[in-house]
């Protein structure tokens, strides 16, 4: 049977509202840049066959967070979808066609996981932009139900969400306003954004510079005025020796963020350039 579905092209995802979005195809299109042979079409059918497997038993379950302790057992219990626990960085654990493959990923592509087969199963499954490991919420009469995507969906309580946000609080526990506010579910934007922000990382490090720039421009591509990701092409572009495109992105970032705290450092990369430095 012929799987294959089209992809949404990159020159159209800035038009999108988050709502519009597409998260599973939109994640499809950024490993279509490292597997330009994949079958779209293929994880969209793996998707639908994960959730027809459970649908008569989620369908006769009742509240919610019993749905969705059904739905984790049959991923990570049945399936075998796992943490990464040993080669986190891989970079095809940020590859959604590798997580389907694999049965292992990272924190953001097990939530997509988890978060397509939760919603086609009729259970509103959000992800959330935790500082450190990504989660997945879900709306409970008394509140949220937090989980633990990396170590099977597992819930996590008030007191432990507090102590894993210490750290990136600058070792300050948040109150509840300000937990309430993490907690917020991220937009379809911001997850596919946090994949590529990933991605950069991973290969800005292993010294990858034009996989690095490559994931920056798609950051660019979905979210054309994010500052960040204008110096990372920048930043990129000088280290692959395409000049006059990371003159034009350092400038620009430099323009829109004179006192950005990098600042200094990314006009002496100018000057490096022959640029001068100078923002007009």
């Amino acid at each position: 049977m012929d799987h294959r579905i089209a992809l949404p092209e990159w020159h159209t995802l800035a038009r999108l509202d988050d709502a519009s979005l597409p998260l599973l195809d939109t994640a499809l299109l950024i490993a279509h840049d490292e597997y330009p042979d994949l079958d779209p079409g293929l994880y969209d059918a793996q998707v639908r066959a994960h959730a027809a497997g459970m649908r008569a038993e989620i369908d006769a379950i009742e509240h919610p967070a019993v749905k969705m302790q059904a739905i984790n057992r049959h991923l990570f219990g049945e399936l075998g979808y796992a943490g990464d626990h040993d080669q986190y960085y891989d970079p095809r654990n940020s590859y959604i066609n590798e997580v389907f493959e694999r049965r292992r990923g990272n924190p953001i592509s097990l939530a997509m996981v988890q978060m397509e087969v939760a919603r086609r199963l009729g259970v509103p499954l959000d992800g959330v932009s935790f500082p450190g490991h990504f989660l997945v919420r879900l709306p409970v009469d008394d509140g949220v139900l937090v989980m633990d995507p990396f170590n099977r969906g597992r819930p996590l309580d008030v007191d432990e969400l507090r102590q894993r946000a210490r750290p990136h609080l600058g070792g300050d526990a948040p109150d509840d306003e300000a937990l309430s506010q993490i907690l917020n579910p991220a937009s379809h934007r911001a997850i596919l954004v946090r994949v590529l922000r990933n991605l950069h990382g991973v290969y800005g490090d292993a010294g990858d510079w034009e996989r690095a720039t490559r994931c920056a421009d798609r950051v660019l591509k979905l979210s054309p005025n994010d500052p960040d990701a204008l110096r990372d092409r920048g930043l990129g572009y000088l280290h692959i020796g395409h000049a006059s495109g990371a003159r034009a992105d350092l400038a620009q970032y430099l323009q829109r963020n004179p006192h950005a705290r990098d600042a200094m450092k990314v006009r002496m990369r100018l000057v490096e350039l022959g640029g001068g430095g100078r923002v007009n």
